[in-house]
């Protein structure tokens, strides 16, 4: 398709557009009779498939100049403030089968990826290990982990369209399935024999944390959180272009990413951390769908006739995760909540985990947050790990 004959062309208007598309459905999400079917299909969903239909009808371009800008300053920005908010001794205070579950659940798609390119790899287009590296950061991290790792391992943007497909198809499949078992956590977890008071004892502890911490947010608190965030975002690209390239995996971009996600990691030890009351990971959150618009509108659904074994691949991959992580949580006798939130961390990330977990109990939302956010930390270093590692069984 031709961007002159989009019908809105300039920069201010699919900026607008890109921004209106979550918005609206947010306001559909909260304020409408929709409410009920939003809670069973997630936002994300439509945030990936809303723009794409956008260009299937010709209102907006697939191709821009501000797509490529949004990646560029948007990208790292998000990330810092999404991982600012990270309570590493919050998330380690879960207990050890909590963290046990959800780094079971990353390495089912650390290895579970390669193994499905070496099933798959001789239906699927050339080079498509670098489309599946991405979805590995996505599924180990989230959308911003899916960008960063794309473009760290020059995934083409079409390539990276096709990844949203498989992530639409296959991620919220499973993301249903969760929040289907969640209704009969109590019969399941009776039938593992599994110790829920760890689940109640959460529930407490976060419905403490959430009255300590709440608080309304000031002009200032933006100015200081967009300051930094956009400060570090800079700071970051300068080391990575300073710093040397390994191999095909690490160039400026991707140390870039790794650099700004260890500054979230240090500022989370600092007094910063205390503007995550103050709005920090929403206002990353806004900025990551941002992002999830750009990649959506690179989704073509005529790619699912054209490439089947596409979405067999992305489901024979999740199935490796889902059998890894079930068997760890039956034989350390875990309760489902600790199984289904450290999966969604992973797959859905800081977006969606929170939904996962809220099916469980509406006061156990934040331990999806707190587990989604440590997925951004390891996101693109698991999503690197896993390239390599796919690198290799493509022979390249």
């Amino acid at each position: 398709m031709q961007e002159s004959t989009a019908l809105i062309t300039d920069s201010y208007g699919l900026l607008a557009v890109l921004v209106l598309i979550p918005a609206t459905l947010f306001y559909l999400a909260e304020n409408t009779p929709l409410k009920a079917f939003f809670q069973k299909v997630p936002v994300l969903v439509f945030a990936y498939v809303v723009p794409s239909l956008f260009v299937a009808a010709n209102i907006i371009p697939s191709e821009a100049p501000i797509y490529s800008d949004i990646m560029r300053f948007v990208l790292p920005a998000s990330l810092l403030l999404l991982t600012l908010s990270i309570d590493l001794k919050g998330i380690y205070n879960l207990g050890p089968k909590a963290l046990l579950l959800f780094f079971s659940a990353t390495a089912g798609i650390v290895i579970g990826g390669p193994i499905a390119l070496f099933l798959f790899q001789s239906y699927l287009p050339e080079d498509i290990w670098k489309g599946f590296a991405a979805l590995a950061g996505s599924w180990t991290g989230g959308g911003v982990n899916f960008v960063a790792v794309g473009v760290a391992v020059g995934a083409s943007e079409s390539m990276l369209g096709m990844m949203v497909i498989v992530d639409v198809v296959v991620a919220y499949t499973w993301t249903g399935l969760l929040m289907f078992f969640a209704s009969r956590y109590k019969r399941i977890d009776a039938g593992n024999q599994a110790d829920n008071s760890m689940v109640e004892r959460l529930r407490e502890k976060v419905e403490t944390f959430q009255k300590e911490t709440a608080r309304v947010s000031t002009t200032s608190d933006f100015m200081v959180l967009i300051g930094v965030a956009f400060g570090a975002a800079w700071l970051a690209r300068q080391i990575g272009n300073w710093l040397p390239p390994i191999g095909g995996i690490f160039d400026s971009f991707a140390w870039m990413i790794v650099v700004v996600t260890a500054f979230g990691v240090i500022l989370s030890f600092t007094p910063f951390r205390k503007y995550e009351g103050a709005g920090a990971s929403k206002l990353g959150t806004l900025m990551l769908y941002m992002l999830i618009g750009v990649i959506g509108v690179k989704a073509d659904f005529t790619l699912i006739a054209e490439y089947p074994m596409l979405i067999a691949a992305g489901a024979t991959w999740m199935l490796i995760h889902v059998i890894i992580i079930y068997l760890i949580m039956r034989f350390t006798r875990a309760p489902l909540f600790f199984m289904a939130v450290g999966s969604q961390a992973n797959v859905g990330g800081v977006a969606s985990a929170p939904i996962v977990a809220s099916a469980f109990h509406p006061a156990l939302a934040t331990v999806g947050v707190l587990l989604g956010v440590a997925g951004y930390v390891i996101g693109t270093y698991a999503g690197l790990l896993t390239a390599f590692l796919m690198r290799l069984v493509a022979g390249g």
